[in-house]
C-alpha cells in the first residue's frame, strides 16, 4: 500500500455499521498478524510499516508507547504485539491535522465528532491557539505559546491555583523536569494516570511491603509453579505477557484466571513467533477460571487464606511458611484470628462461586511453592480495591511467596512509562527525602504541602480553585470519570494547556483560552544542539532502558517533552524573576545533563548515564525482592485485617464495569471492532448474561439507556446501548469507557487511594422508549 492510500476517513461511521458475533476462543494467532499489517498499512504504507515495527523494543530502538510489559535479554526480531503494532501505527501514521485542518474545522464542528474520528485524523504539526470567544485554532509561534502560559501564571493568586497532569508515555527525562518545573513554580498539584489507575496498588503495597511497585520479574514468571491473573485481559490489554505465560505452562506452571468476564487469551494463546501458534492449536493457558462476581475478590482471598490455615492446623510446620513470617513479617496474630471467622456464606455471596471449586484452587495453592499473582484494574477500581490487594499479599506472606525466585506481587501496569514518571517525583504527595535531594541538587526550596490527584483537580477547577490546567500528554476528558462535571469544570477555568501527539476530545473542552503544543512521538528522531538524544523508561518490573526513535519527525515545528517543559520553565521562572539555579537551556539541549542530575536526586540511578548505554539497560533496586528487606514502619512486612465487602444490587438491576475493546489502548481508538468478543464496527453495546436478561425481560438486540443509580438517589444516563447476550458472570455487566465514564460519579472512589471506582456501578438496563427512561 502506498502511503498515498494512507487518507483519514471522509465521514465518521459511529456505529451505523455495528454486528455481532460469537466471541472468539483463542487470542493471536495469524489474525492478530494479519490486523497488525493491515493496521501499518492504512496508516504508514507498507514499506514503512515494515521498518518501523522492526525497531519496537529493541534494544538499539524505541520503546513501544503501547504498554509497560517488559522485554528479556533476548528478544524476538518482532518483538511486539497487535496492539503495540497499532499504537505504533497510529504514532508513525502519515496523516497530518495543520493549520488548514483547524481553520477549515470549528471546535463546535469537531465535538460533534466521535473519538474514533478524531484520533484518524492523524498527526499534530504546529502550536495552535484558541483565543477567548473564537470559533477556530489558529497557528501561533512556540514563542508565542510559552508567553501566554507565562502570562497566565503569572497572574495567579497562587501556584496551587494551576494543576499539570501527566500521561504514563512521559520519558524520565522529561518527567523528572516537569516536576522540578511545577514545585519551582510552588506546587505539588501533579495529578498524573496513576491516579485512576493502580494507585490503589501503589498504596496496598506500600503500607504492607514498603515499595509500592511489583517484586517480580520475567523470569520468577517463568519459573513460577502457579500463576493468579487476577482482574486483567492480557490478551487484549498487555498480549505479549500471553508469552510469558505460556512459558510459566511449558516449564511445568499452572495459571488460574480469575475474571467476571471469559477473556479468549487466557483461553487458548496461538504464540505469532512460534510455528504452533501460526498453524497449530496453540497453547490453552488457564488451567482454571474463576468466573468471580464483580468486587469478589477480597472474599476470595480471604476464603484462600483460612483454608491454608486450616490446611496448617492439621499439618504444623507444612503450609505457612514459619520462619519468613516470623522473621520477616508483623500483624500476623491479628490477621490470622480475623480470617479464620470468615464465614463461607458471604464468601460465596460475595464472589458467586461454588465452595468445590475455591477448595479446588487451594488444592492448586497447597501443590505450588512458587506462586505469582498478577491484576490490573479488575482489582483497583472499586470502593475497596486497597484492603483486596492487601489481601492477595496477606496470601503471599502466608507462604514466603515475596522475596523467593519464581514468586512475587505483580501489578502489570498500562502506559509504558506511568511507573517510571512516579519514580521521577509526578506526584502530589513527595516524600519528604525526595523533596530534601531535590533542594540539595538544586539550591532552591520545595513545596511541602500536598498537592492535588486527578478526582480532586476536577474539584478544584469545578469550584474555581484551579485556573489553568496543563496536561503533558493524555486525554483528561476521555479518561476521567463523571464526564458533564469534567468537562464542566475544564471550562471554567482561564487556560487549558494539551502537549499532544495527535488530536483529541480534551483539545476541544477547553478554558477561556487553549493551547495545542505538539509533540515529537516515541518513534521519532530527536535532534538537538547537543546531537541526536534518547530518553529512557521504566517498564512494569522496575527495568530502566533507552528509547530511542528513527523516523523523521511528523513535522519540523514538533519538540520533545523534554524540550517543551524546559524552555517553558526557563520563560516562566524567568518573568517571576527567579534566580536561575537551574540550567534549563542546557538541560534542553543535551538531555545527559537531565540523567546526572537524576542520579543525584533518585535513589537506584547513581551513575544513570553509563549503565543504561549498555544494551538492555538496567534494573531498580527493590528491598522486598532482592535480600527481604521490607521498607515499612515497622521494616517488616506488614499482615492486615480487611473486613469483606459484598456488594449488593437491588432486584432488576446489574453491577457494570467499564473495559476496554481490543481495538482500544486506554482512550485511543484504533478502530470499531472487538474481534475477540465478536463485536465489530461499533461500541455501544452492553455484555449481559442470557439469564440475566430473560430476568430482566430482555432480549439480545435490545436497544437500551444505562442508568446508574446512585446511595443519594441521583442517576445518570448513557443513552442508547444494544445488548448483547454475552457469558458475563450472573448479576454482572460490562460496557466500554468512556462511553460509559459518565455513569462513574466523581465521588465514587477506592477508599484511602481515591481512585474512580468504574468496576462496580449499579445500573438498570432500560428499553429504548419506555417511560421509565429519566431524562439524560
Amino acid at each position: 500500500m502506498s502511503p498515498m492510500a494512507s487518507g483519514p476517513p471522509e465521514n465518521d461511521p459511529g456505529d451505523s455499521g455495528l454486528t455481532v458475533g460469537p466471541p472468539k476462543e483463542y487470542a493471536a494467532g495469524i489474525p492478530a498478524v494479519v490486523q497488525s499489517l493491515r493496521h501499518g498499512g492504512r496508516q504508514m504504507g507498507a514499506k514503512r510499516t515494515l521498518l518501523t515495527l522492526l525497531s519496537v523494543n529493541q534494544k538499539t530502538g524505541f520503546d513501544c508507547p503501547g504498554c509497560a510489559w517488559p522485554e528479556g535479554d533476548h528478544r524476538h526480531a518482532a518483538e511486539f504485539c497487535e496492539n503495540g503494532a497499532k499504537a505504533v501505527a497510529e504514532e508513525a501514521t502519515l496523516r497530518r491535522v495543520t493549520p488548514a485542518f483547524f481553520a477549515e474545522h470549528s471546535v463546535a464542528e469537531l465535538l460533534e465528532r466521535s473519538d474514533y474520528w478524531l484520533g484518524q485524523q492523524g498527526r499534530l504539526t504546529h502550536p495552535m491557539y484558541l483565543a477567548p470567544g473564537a470559533r477556530h485554532y489558529t497557528p501561533v509561534t512556540w514563542e508565542q505559546a510559552y508567553d501566554i502560559v507565562a502570562g497566565e501564571l503569572a497572574a495567579l493568586d497562587s501556584p496551587d491555583e494551576a494543576s499539570f497532569y501527566t500521561s504514563g508515555r512521559t520519558s524520565n527525562e522529561a518527567a523528572f523536569v516537569y516536576q522540578l518545573f511545577v514545585r519551582a513554580l510552588g506546587t505539588n498539584n501533579l495529578p498524573d494516570c496513576s491516579n485512576m489507575c493502580h494507585e490503589s496498588s501503589g498504596v496496598a503495597l506500600s503500607e504492607t511491603i514498603g515499595i509500592g511497585k511489583g517484586s517480580v520479574s520475567l523470569d520468577d514468571l517463568h519459573q513460577a509453579d502457579l500463576v493468579l491473573v487476577v482482574g486483567q485481559n492480557p490478551g487484549t490489554n498487555h498480549p505479549r505477557m500471553l508469552s510469558a505465560l505460556e512459558r510459566t505452562k511449558r516449564g511445568g506452571g499452572h495459571v488460574v484466571a480469575v475474571n467476571p468476564l471469559p477473556e479468549a487469551g487466557l483461553l487458548r494463546f496461538r504464540n505469532p513467533q512460534r510455528p504452533s501458534g501460526m498453524i497449530g492449536r496453540g497453547t490453552a493457558l488457564a488451567d482454571e477460571f474463576a468466573q468471580i462476581r464483580l468486587g469478589g475478590d477480597l472474599a476470595l482471598f480471604r476464603a484462600l487464606n483460612r483454608l491454608l490455615l486450616e490446611a496448617e492446623d492439621r499439618a504444623p510446620g507444612t503450609v505457612v511458611d514459619r520462619a519468613f513470617v516470623e522473621e520477616h513479617t508483623d500483624g500476623f496474630e491479628e490477621f490470622a484470628a480475623d480470617v479464620r471467622a470468615t464465614p463461607w456464606a458471604e464468601v460465596l455471596q460475595a464472589t458467586g462461586l461454588e465452595r468445590e471449586q475455591i477448595e479446588r484452587i487451594h488444592q492448586r495453592v497447597l501443590k505450588a511453592r512458587k506462586i505469582v499473582v498478577c491484576w490490573a484494574m479488575g482489582l483497583t477500581q472499586h470502593k475497596h480495591s486497597v484492603p483486596t490487594i492487601r489481601e492477595v499479599v496477606n496470601f503471599l506472606l502466608l507462604r514466603g511467596n515475596i522475596g523467593r525466585p519464581g514468586a512475587g506481587v505483580c501489578p502489570v501496569r498500562g502506559h509504558s512509562n506511568v511507573q517510571g514518571d512516579r519514580t521521577m517525583g509526578i506526584y502530589e504527595k513527595p516524600a519528604d527525602d525526595f523533596l530534601d535531594a531535590l533542594e540539595k541538587e538544586f539550591g532552591r526550596p520545595m513545596p511541602r504541602h500536598h498537592g492535588l490527584d486527578v478526582v480532586d483537580t476536577i474539584r478544584a477547577m469545578r469550584d474555581g480553585r484551579v485556573k489553568v490546567f496543563f496536561a503533558m500528554g493524555g486525554n483528561f476528558v476521555s479518561a476521567t470519570p463523571d464526564t458533564a462535571v469534567t468537562e464542566q469544570a475544564l471550562r471554567r477555568t482561564a487556560l487549558t494547556v494539551q502537549v499532544s501527539t495527535k488530536l483529541n476530545r480534551s483539545h476541544l473542552v477547553t478554558g477561556r483560552r487553549a493551547l495545542i503544543l505538539p509533540a515529537l512521538g516515541r518513534t521519532e528522531a530527536d535532534l538537538r544542539g547537543g546531537g541526536p538524544q534518547f530518553v529512557t523508561v521504566e517498564d512494569s518490573m522496575s527495568s530502566v532502558h533507552a528509547s530511542r526513535g528513527t523516523l523523521a519527525p511528523a513535522s519540523p515545528e514538533l519538540r520533545s517533552e523534554t524540550a517543551i517543559v524546559c524552555e517553558l520553565a526557563e520563560r516562566v521562572l524567568a518573568a517571576r524573576g527567579e534566580p536561575p539555579s537551574v540550567p534549563w537551556r542546557a538541560m534542553a539541549e543535551d538531555y545527559d545533563l537531565i540523567r546526572d542530575r537524576i542520579a543525584r536526586v533518585v535513589p537506584g540511578f547513581e551513575d544513570f548515564n553509563r549503565r543504561v548505554r549498555h544494551p538492555g539497560g538496567f534494573v531498580l533496586p527493590h528491598g522486598p525482592r532482592d535480600d527481604r528487606h521490607f521498607p515499612t514502619a515497622t521494616g517488616k512486612a506488614r499482615f492486615t485485617v480487611n473486613p469483606m465487602t459484598i456488594l449488593r444490587v437491588p432486584e432488576g438491576r446489574l453491577l457494570l464495569q467499564t473495559i476496554r475493546s481490543h481495538d482500544q489502548y486506554n482512550t485511543t481508538l484504533y478502530g470499531l471492532d472487538d474481534r475477540y468478543r465478536g463485536i465489530h464496527g461499533g461500541r455501544r453495546v452492553v455484555f449481559v448474561h442470557p439469564d440475566d436478561l430473560a430476568a430482566l425481560q430482555l432480549a439480545d438486540a435490545d436497544r437500551v439507556d444505562l442508568v446508574g443509580e446512585y446511595p443519594d438517589g441521583a442517576e445518570r444516563v448513557a443513552p442508547d446501548f444494544r445488548v448483547v447476550s454475552y457469558p458475563t458472570a450472573r448479576g454482572c455487566c460490562a460496557a466500554y469507557f468512556p462511553e460509559t465514564n459518565v455513569l462513574v460519579p466523581l465521588d465514587s472512589t477506592a477508599d484511602l487511594s481515591n481512585t474512580p471506582a468504574s468496576k462496580s456501578v449499579v445500573v438498570r438496563l432500560v428499553r429504548r422508549g419506555t417511560a421509565d427512561r429519566p431524562a439524560a
